[in-house]
């Protein structure tokens, strides 16, 4: 008995002395302490939310476009070939669409440039093929677009999962590239144990997709992002049906192909003006690996205050440094 209550009681100190050795960790750590914060607000009920008309903001006309052999593609396009600017193709992160990523940039670079973007594979309103998931598919799938919409070369913007399809489309249809601008995005996400561990359950996306625990996910962390942007609350409706528009299957290959990638052996042959746009707050792309791709493509760097949810949360922010980019990279090409 008095051993078994000094157990109990070594153990409860054990547990206690550890508990206090992890929060001094969090307290120490500002990353840790803002994680230990999102996490708790996660965590909270969701409550119930009045649901009101997904009404999206202003976007480019839409249409679908053909592509021969391929499937048909929603895309947005600003139109005209009067610009004397290259025109400008946006490619989006993973799980979102264009729209999602990209709705407070299309202003911005429609002022100087034709913008055209579409939904990538499994995503939004693109195409939903019988083969399995490639980031290269996607790629090609960009370059068909290009050639049919007779729009080449074009400064291309990646997205997170869109650097990813930039570099392989540099890299398939060098002649299609004029230039390239990067933001959110890594050469690969498998270098480190925490990132091969995280991106190993990726199969586990399409069983949370399937059986309603995703529209969970989904609802957390759309309404983190609106309790820290408040105006974005009457967007709620839209962005909500936007992220339900993607194909589980679609969605979990897609990470299992992100997963697999490493773009580092396409770097050196990279020969285009590259910018490289550092969100210096992201925990999904971490700050050091954008430099790290920076690095290597000899790119111009510049950076927004922000995470991985810079496009949604800090819309006006995200529009002007990527159209700075976009801008740097427009004048490398007229001194070429």
């Amino acid at each position: 008995m008095v051993v078994s209550r000094t157990v109990k009681v070594l153990a409860a100190g054990g547990a206690a002395a550890g508990a206090a050795v992890a929060a001094a960790a969090v307290a120490a750590n500002p990353a840790l302490r803002d994680e230990a914060r999102r996490l708790r607000r996660m965590a909270r009920p969701l409550g119930v939310r009045s649901p009101g008309a997904p009404v999206p903001p202003p976007l480019p006309p839409g249409h679908v476009v053909v592509l021969s052999g391929r499937g048909e593609v929603f895309v947005r396009d600003t139109g005209g070939n009067d610009q004397p600017r290259p025109p400008v193709l946006l490619l989006h992160g993973w799980t979102v669409s264009a729209d999602l990523n990209f709705f407070s940039l299309y202003d911005e670079l429609a002022a100087r440039h034709r913008v055209i973007a579409f939904d990538h594979r499994g995503h939004g309103r693109g195409m939903r093929p019988q083969t399995a998931f490639s980031l290269e598919a996607c790629a090609d799938d960009a370059a068909a677009l290009i050639a049919e919409l007779g729009v080449g070369p074009v400064i291309v913007v990646g997205f997170s999962m869109g650097g990813a399809i930039a570099m392989l489309l540099h890299h398939l249809h060098p002649h299609l590239v004029a230039g390239m601008v990067f933001c959110g995005t890594a050469l690969e996400w498998k270098d480190s144990p925490r990132e091969r561990i995280v991106w190993r359950g990726m199969s586990l996306l399409e069983v949370a997709l399937r059986s309603g625990t995703g529209e969970g996910i989904v609802a957390r962390v759309l309404r983190d992002v609106i309790d820290g942007s408040p105006e974005l609350e009457a967007l709620e409706p839209w962005v909500t049906g936007e992220f339900h528009r993607g194909s589980p299957t679609e969605l979990a290959g897609a990470g299992r192909a992100l997963a697999a990638y490493d773009g580092r052996p396409l770097a050196p042959d990279v020969d285009v003006p590259c910018a490289v746009v550092v969100t210096t707050t992201d925990q999904m792309v971490r700050p050091e690996k954008q430099y790290e791709l920076a690095e290597a493509l000899d790119a111009d760097i510049s950076t927004l205050d922000g995470d991985h949810f810079a496009p949604f949360t800090k819309g006006p922010a995200f529009a002007k440094a990527i159209g700075t980019a976009v801008d740097g990279v427009t004048a490398a090409l007229r001194r070429h």
